[in-house]
């Protein structure tokens, strides 16, 4: 028996698909968000009040009478540990005995991309927190490789020759729901690396968006201070363009390159490829496209 399962990001792309599939099943979930008028209307799931995860009390409201907390992380801001610590904690005080996070491929606290960083921190408090916890670590997504490119049809970074083994978003949905779904205590303390069946160079996927979209797409590397200085008009902040800047870096220095077989193992079914994912979400390239 799974009993509750709390389903945090349930309006996102994982959260939201995740929440869909536990429906599918016939599985009683409780979903998480700030404003519920955004979460999906899904058969055998109730709303939960509002609740932000930097918001303890509304937290622990929320997670009252859950089994299992299904932890999909905040976007990255520079308070986010600080807020997962907060939903953590309230998960304890809550009685939540167990809790599934979406942490990234390499966590490390001296990971080269630096939001990396965060997660480890995350893991750190939650392997402390005393709770059951299994961590889905997955990789770069193959949507965001897709808008990589620029209109101009460039792809700009400091990535070198590094390969990167992106992964689709429904692939760790599926993952998510078979540790979901499955036996607890097969996948309590376990981390799992979730890729694609392939890593690939920036150059290769250009390649391959050339070939969807109809026009030459390119790559560039660039140098870190080249890379911090193409993406000063974005007006963003020094922290995030950093996370967007080490991203690439990371790829460069092989810490994106990693291949698990944990999608076939865990869901039964191949991992999607990058020409795959292209095939059949036009809407990913129509950047590219006149």
């Amino acid at each position: 028996m799974t009993g509750t399962i709390a389903v945090t990001g349930a309006g996102g792309a994982i959260g939201g698909r995740v929440a869909r599939r536990l429906a599918d099943q016939g599985v009683a979930s409780r979903l998480l968000g700030r404003n519920p008028a955004r979460l999906p209307e899904l058969p055998g799931a109730v709303k939960a009040p509002p609740a932000a995860y930097g918001d303890g009390p509304a937290m622990r409201e929320a997670l009252a009478g859950a089994d299992t907390l299904f932890l999909v992380s905040a976007h990255e801001a520079p308070d986010r540990v600080r807020d997962h610590v907060t939903a953590v904690d309230a998960a304890v005080a809550a009685g939540v005995p167990r809790i599934v996070y979406v942490s990234f491929l390499g966590a490390a606290p001296d990971a080269t991309f630096t939001f990396a960083r965060d997660h480890w921190h995350t893991e750190q408090h939650i392997r402390a927190s005393g709770l059951a916890y299994t961590f889905l670590r997955d990789s770069l997504y193959l949507a965001g490789i897709a808008a990589m490119a620029g209109a101009d049809g460039v792809i700009r970074g400091p990535a070198g020759d590094g390969r990167v083994g992106a992964v689709a978003h429904k692939d760790i949905a599926d993952v998510a729901t078979a540790v979901l779904l499955g036996d607890a205590s097969e996948h309590a303390g376990a981390t799992y690396d979730i890729t694609g069946p392939e890593a690939f160079t920036l150059a290769d996927a250009a390649r391959e968006l050339s070939r969807v979209s109809g026009r030459e797409i390119t790559y560039a590397a660039e140098t870190r201070e080249e890379a911090f200085a193409s993406r000063a008009g974005y007006g963003a902040e020094h922290w995030e363009v950093t996370g967007w800047v080490s991203s690439y870096e990371a790829i460069a220095t092989g810490e994106m390159a990693a291949v698990s077989d944990i999608v076939p193992r865990l869901t039964g079914h191949k991992a999607q490829s990058f020409a795959e994912y292209l095939d059949t979400h036009p809407r990913s390239y129509a950047h590219l496209t006149p």
